[in-house]
């Protein structure tokens, strides 16, 4: 087991020890400082931001890498957010591979994407949002090695009393149940030189590969669903340097014909072009 993925699943049992210690301290009235019970919770953080930094960090010249040029996972009028091209970690962490991840929304006419709203409607139908079942392509010729399938598409967060939810409660819950949860259904792809593509928050049942099957560049493999940590339907995009993305770190990407779009940008996918056998 990697140094990042034992740090990352240490972290995951001290936030429950935190759980357990304040359960323990309200229900049998155990006599201690309450401040204790926070002890674990500054160890989960301590050791995972020393996980995150073994072996050298993202942007450590000693371990930097060129940004690799792959066909966008996507066709049509979208938008970026949570984009490496304004800073990195892009998600504010580097955990699970994620320093040049990229979240897209779909956007083929302003407007489209119902806004955000303050109190209601606290949530929406994943249905509503034009992103939910489009279509995701691979970024190159590649072999998957991980395809998961089975999670719900939930309803939206996109309200605020949604997103404090999120981010307070059910992002803490799926955090200590693993890197799964946060991804929700997911494919990663090894397009090979030590280079995986990871791609998350994909529609339940609508993976059309298998963990061993071998993809070519512009191959449909999914729709775009809202599985996993997710406020609305999107496409969470990144690449690692390692099929467990609790172990791997980021690898920098630009899209083929497109650069890697700013947050808020508006840009255009063209159609894919498949190779055939």
């Amino acid at each position: 087991m990697s140094a990042r993925k034992l740090g990352t699943v240490a972290s995951r049992c001290l936030q429950l020890a935190f759980i357990g210690l304040v359960t323990a301290h309200v229900c049998f009235g155990w006599d201690h400082n309450v401040l204790w019970n926070l002890l674990p919770l500054v160890l989960a953080y301590a050791v995972v931001t020393v996980a995150n930094r073994w072996g050298g960090a993202p942007d450590d010249p000693r371990v930097a890498r060129e940004p690799l040029e792959v066909a966008p996972p996507v066709t049509g009028r979208w938008s970026a957010l949570n984009s490496p091209a304004d800073r990195t970690p892009s998600h504010g962490v580097h955990a699970h591979g994620q320093t040049y991840a990229i979240d897209i929304l779909a956007e083929p006419e302003p407007g489209a994407r119902p806004a955000f709203a303050r109190l209601w409607p606290i949530a929406r139908r994943p249905q509503d949002f034009p992103a939910f079942d489009a279509p995701i392509l691979a970024v190159a010729d590649a072999t998957v090695v991980r395809a998961t399938d089975g999670q719900r598409d939930h309803l939206s967060r996109n309200s605020l009393p949604g997103l404090l939810y999120l981010m307070l409660i059910e992002g803490s819950v799926r955090e200590m149940a693993g890197s799964s949860r946060i991804l929700g259904n997911h494919l990663v792809l090894d397009l090979g030189n030590g280079t995986y593509a990871a791609y998350a928050h994909l529609q339940r049942g609508s993976l059309t590969v298998r963990e061993g099957d071998r993809v070519h560049a512009g191959q449909q493999l999914a729709r775009c669903g809202n599985s996993g940590n997710s406020s609305e339907p999107h496409l969470h995009f990144q690449l690692m340097d390692a099929p467990d993305p609790d172990a791997a770190r980021g690898v920098p990407f630009t899209w083929d014909g497109i650069g890697v779009p700013r947050n808020g940008e508006i840009f255009e996918a063209p159609p894919a072009a498949v190779r055939q056998t």
